[in-house]
């Protein structure tokens, strides 16, 4: 194999050269993600029963990923039949992984206004079977890292990259409003959240199936946080007559153990997005400010508009609106 130069990609292709004969120059990077792992393709000879089969390699840092969870939550969905990428080889000590090839196609790609309602429908019966699996292993969503997601939104957004010194009053109002969502997402049903569950992490693997990936920081946590990722997607938006629909098909389809209504669900779909909103803000600040990685910014309009719209609609946050708007105008 050719050896690029970055120390870690050599050792990653030497590890590899000891598990699989990689054909010559079919080692090329794949797009990543906003962590610190990166991905590369390469095509192996007799590997698992095939003659060529196409494979991802993984560099996730040991001293930056804890990549114990990835390993955990793989092993849990696959046990339970989702469609996630099997772990073929794995050293935790170095961070190096193979695991499954789920292609290039993300569910972003190929929505549109003829495909959402079928593509969303798919992703929402995954989700479904998700919730369904017992989450007793994973960690608790809980107030430390309810309110340690919205301080984001606080110290890389509105300090870092706004430059804004924080007065009392307004740090009073972003306490109350934080307290406000916390207890949003403590007083739903608590279930298997992915986390990340979005058109960017889902894959089309064929015409009525599509892949998960991108769930090792997964929890214990409200039930109305995966499809508030999926339906106002920090990547693309859908008018609101289509998040209404799409809503009420998940509701129509919830266990009958569950005792809330529509309506309780919409309000905490609607909490809950603001939550996971200023978190995504944060974010893609940070990225931005510590991490180089510039290109998410444009996506905090978006998501920003999400926290407008929904602020407008609650008493409760029409405080963290006033501010907002006037900060922005």
């Amino acid at each position: 194999m050719n050896l690029p130069s970055d120390q870690r990609v050599q050792k990653l292709q030497q590890w590899l050269d000891k598990h699989y004969a990689v054909y010559e120059n079919s080692f090329t990077p794949v797009s990543g993600d906003a962590s610190f792992r990166r991905y590369f393709r390469f095509i192996a000879k007799n590997t698992y029963g095939e003659d060529r089969v196409s494979l991802i390699a993984v560099d996730a840092p040991p001293e930056l990923e804890n990549s114990q969870p990835f390993i955990d939550v793989a092993k849990l969905l696959l046990k339970n039949k989702l469609p996630v990428p099997k772990i073929y080889q794995s050293s935790i000590e170095q961070g190096y992984f193979v695991i499954e090839d789920f292609g290039d196609q993300l569910l972003l790609d190929a929505l549109n206004k003829t495909s959402a309602d079928y593509l969303y429908g798919l992703a929402i019966s995954y989700l479904l079977k998700i919730q369904l699996i017992k989450p007793d292993t994973l960690p608790l969503y809980d107030s430390a890292l309810l309110q340690n997601e919205m301080h984001l939104f606080s110290d890389w957004y509105l300090e870092k990259h706004y430059g804004i010194v924080i007065d009392d009053d307004t740090r009073s109002m972003l306490k109350k409003t934080y307290s406000f969502l916390e207890s949003n997402a403590l007083e739903q049903p608590q279930v298997f959240v992915h986390r990340d569950y979005h058109s960017r992490n889902l894959m089309i693997l064929g015409a009525d199936k599509v892949g998960i990936i991108d769930f090792q920081d997964a929890v214990t946590g409200p039930i109305s946080y995966d499809l508030v990722s999926l339906l106002r997607d920090c990547y693309i938006d859908w008018p609101q007559t289509k998040i209404n629909q799409w809503i009420g098909e998940y509701y129509s389809c919830l266990p009958k153990r569950y005792a809330f209504t529509e309506q309780q669900f919409r309000r905490w779909f609607d909490l809950m997005g603001v939550q996971r909103h200023l978190k995504a803000i944060g974010i893609f600040s940070r990225l931005k400010y510590r991490d180089g990685k510039d290109s998410y910014i444009n996506d905090i309009p978006r998501t920003l508009n999400y926290v407008m719209q929904v602020g407008e609609q609650y008493d409760e946050l029409k405080a963290l609106h006033s501010f907002l708007r006037t900060i922005h105008s």
